[in-house]
C-alpha cells in the first residue's frame, strides 16, 4: 500500500498565526491555501487513491476535497490525527511555545495535551493503518501530526527533534506501508 500524508492548505488562522484544535472554530483555507490544495491535486491527479482520510478540522476536508476531484473515493474523518491539543485554541502559537518551554515534550497547559501525548495517539492511527486493507491512502492532517509520521517512517528522529521538521502547506510525502513496520 501506498500511504500518501499530506499537510492541509494555507489558512486565516496560519496568516494570524494561531491555533486551532475545536472543529467548530471556523478555520479555513484562504485564497493562498486554495491555491495550494489545487496545485497539490493537480500533482496527485494521476496516483491512485483508494480512499482520502482527514481530521475532524474543516482545513483537511478543504484540502482533501480539491485532490478528490480527480479521484472520487470516500473521505474519512479519524480523529486520532487531529492537531495537538494545544489548550491554546484561538491564542496565538508564541503564547502556547512561551507556556510549554519549560519541557516541551511534556507539558499540558490548559487542558491540552503534551507533544507526547499527541506522538502516542498518532502513532495509534499508525498501528491501525497497518491493519487495513492493502489500499493506497492520502491522509490529510497537520504539520505537527504528520511530523510524527516523518520520524516514524524516515526514523532515527528523536523527540526532542520533532519540531524541527518542518511540512509547508499542501506538502506531501509518500510512504510504502506494509508488515515489515509493525
Amino acid at each position: 500500500m501506498k500511504l500518501y500524508v499530506m499537510r492541509h492548505g494555507r489558512t486565516n488562522y496560519n496568516e494570524l498565526g494561531l491555533c486551532n484544535d475545536d472543529p467548530k472554530t471556523d478555520v479555513h483555507l484562504n485564497d493562498t491555501g486554495k491555491l495550494q490544495a489545487q496545485a497539490a491535486a493537480e500533482r496527485l491527479r494521476d496516483v491512485t487513491l483508494d480512499r482520502i482520510i482527514v481530521s475532524p478540522l474543516l482545513r483537511t476536508r478543504q484540502t482533501a476535497e480539491f485532490v478528490n476531484r480527480y479521484h472520487a473515493v470516500p473521505i474519512e474523518v479519524h480523529p486520532e490525527i487531529s492537531d495537538i491539543r494545544s489548550g491554546f485554541d484561538g491564542r496565538t502559537v508564541d503564547e502556547y511555545f512561551a507556556a510549554i518551554a519549560h519541557d516541551p515534550l511534556n507539558a499540558r497547559v490548559n487542558g491540552g495535551e503534551s507533544l507526547l501525548d499527541h506522538k502516542q495517539r498518532v502513532l495509534g492511527f499508525i498501528d491501525w493503518l497497518q491493519h487495513q486493507p492493502q489500499e493506497n491512502i492520502l491522509v490529510v492532517a497537520h504539520e505537527e501530526t504528520i511530523r510524527v509520521f516523518v520520524a516514524y517512517f524516515e526514523g532515527n528522529i528523536p523527540d526532542e527533534r520533532l519540531r524541527d521538521i518542518h511540512i509547508g502547506n499542501c506538502e506531501y510525502r509518500c510512504y510504502k506501508l506494509d508488515s515489515s513496520y509493525q
